[in-house]
């Protein structure tokens, strides 16, 4: 096989793949998935056109101002194109089971890490296009086409952040073997996702006593303390701008390190794959032998459904990023903003809460690999059931217990609030996810919301009622008990399209 037909063959598997996680499975819904992703993509250039400035106001930014405007904005989605190509990278290795076939072929092992690494810059900048495409387009109609230079800009630093994240993973290899990568390299795609958005976050707050973003990046003292204009720092906003020298250096840039990444690294590709393969086969270990102790029924299903989160590959992942996201409330917290804290802490509590505990009992109830082993144990299903929401609750409430601790020192009430809005969202969403439960794989955990658009939609909203219940009764409020009969209205309305049999 050529290397012109392994790539087809690859962006052909990436096209089923899209499809297969958009439409569940049914090719059927094929067109209307792609005409709903046309017209959401129609819908952000207007949510683009409401929230950049216009003609005159770009006018009036200085050459400074504008560059340090283009290069906050490109911040974040260079951190999570990093972040996701560094998840991707590690899935190549542990969960691709092609690549033993493509290795014991003819095809020199080079050739296939170029062909593998392409796909991850491809997949990494579609992402990054999809998202900026559509103020790329709104810009360059307002001020002008050197803003379609952006196009290409995006392509190169998603090059350059594929780069990167290869390098960071074979690193890991490098310093913590083939058995510890995954896990590790997980945790760093997680914080590298994340850390600029929270670490922003924490400096505007301990700087200004906000959380504004922008505010903060393009205050005069970050200004001062940021590089004079020429310096290589500012090169991807001179790209995106239109400047055609940054925009040649940086396509060159990206095209020389992904050769290089590719001449160096590529000889040990199969040697870290086979690696990897060999670590994956044999992760299970030895453990140490502990005395057989009688347990009830519950207690055990209870240790089951952690233990088996625990060992869970690609959990960490899946839901570091979630909880990552609650450090500026607990940030604010520690440093004690007194009241102003409850409004920001309590419903980004209640809302990741909600979300977390969603994923955790789809992988509970539905991603239940030892569906028949349970069915055929002599326990009762609705204890089987009450086993899984409690390990569940178990997990949730070990996430939001430190945060919930410092609110209760500052903020007793509001503490009281978000307790019961955590409960309320996590209840609601393993209820929800318990009657639209379907058979699945844990493996196409990232691939859940597939299972119901329905169950989707309402898990989001639930969570989003519960924060604003809880919010509004960490105000004290009458308006949180108002808030709270729609979440369970809602509930109620879900539960009636619930399959008969999950609902029963």
């Amino acid at each position: 096989m050529s290397a012109k037909r392994l790539a087809t063959h690859e962006l052909r598997l990436a096209w089923r793949d899209f499809l297969a996680m958009a439409t569940a499975g049914r090719r059927e819904r094929e067109r209307t998935v792609l005409a709903l992703a046309a017209a959401a993509f129609a819908a952000l250039h207007l949510v683009a056109a409401a929230a950049l400035p216009d003609r005159l106001a770009i006018a009036a930014m200085d050459a400074d101002g504008l560059q340090l405007a283009v290069t906050a904005l490109l911040a974040m989605p260079v951190a999570l194109m990093v972040s996701q190509a560094m998840e991707s990278t590690t899935r190549l290795f542990y969960s691709r089971s092609d690549l033993d076939l493509l290795l014991s072929s003819p095809m020199p092992p080079t050739r296939i890490f170029a062909v593998r690494l392409g796909g991850i810059a491809l997949a990494t900048g579609a992402v990054a296009m999809l998202i900026g495409g559509p103020a790329i387009d709104v810009l360059a109609l307002r001020d002008g086409a050197r803003w379609l230079a952006a196009w290409p800009a995006l392509i190169a630093l998603g090059v350059l952040a594929t780069v990167a994240a290869v390098w960071l993973t074979f690193a890991m290899f490098r310093l913590f073997g083939a058995r510890h990568t995954r896990v590790a390299a997980q945790i760093a795609a997680a914080v590298v996702g994340a850390a600029f958005v929270i670490g922003v976050q924490i400096a505007a707050i301990a700087s200004m006593g906000n959380a504004t973003r922008f505010q903060f990046l393009t205050s005069p003292a970050i200004r001062a303390s940021l590089p004079a204009s020429g310096s290589p720092f500012w090169l991807p906003a001179e790209a995106v701008t239109g400047d055609g020298a940054s925009l040649l250096f940086l396509l060159a840039a990206a095209a020389t390190a992904f050769a290089a990444t590719v001449g160096l690294l590529g000889p040990r590709f199969s040697e870290i794959a086979a690696a990897a393969a060999d670590a994956s086969f044999h992760s299970g270990g030895r453990g140490r032998v502990r005395p057989f102790r009688a347990h009830s029924a519950a207690s055990a299903l209870r240790a089951k459904e952690w233990r088996l989160l625990a060992r869970d590959p690609w959990l960490i992942s899946q839901t570091l990023m979630q909880i990552l996201y609650l450090a500026p409330p607990a940030y604010m917290l520690w440093n004690g903003f007194g009241g102003g804290a409850a409004s920001v802490v309590v419903p980004v509590l209640v809302m990741a809460a909600g979300q977390l505990a969603g994923g955790l009992a789809w992988l509970a109830i539905s991603g239940e690999d030892a569906r028949d082993l349970v069915e055929s144990a002599p326990v009762a299903a609705g204890a089987v059931l009450r086993a899984k929401a409690e390990a569940v609750l178990g997990a949730v409430g070990l996430a939001t217990a430190p945060i919930l601790l410092f609110l209760a020192i500052s903020d007793g009430k509001a503490a009281l609030a978000a307790l019961a809005g955590i409960g309320a969202a996590s209840l609601s969403a393993t209820a929800i996810q318990l009657w639209f439960r379907s058979q699945a794989k844990r493996g196409n955990f990232r691939r859940r919301q597939t299972s119901s658009r329905l169950a989707t939609v309402a898990e989001a909203f639930s969570s989003i009622l519960w924060a604003a219940a809880a919010g509004l009764a960490a105000h004290g409020s009458p308006l949180a008990f108002a808030t709270a009969l729609l979440a369970l209205a809602m509930l109620a309305t879900v539960r009636r399209f619930a399959p008969a049999t999950m609902a029963a």
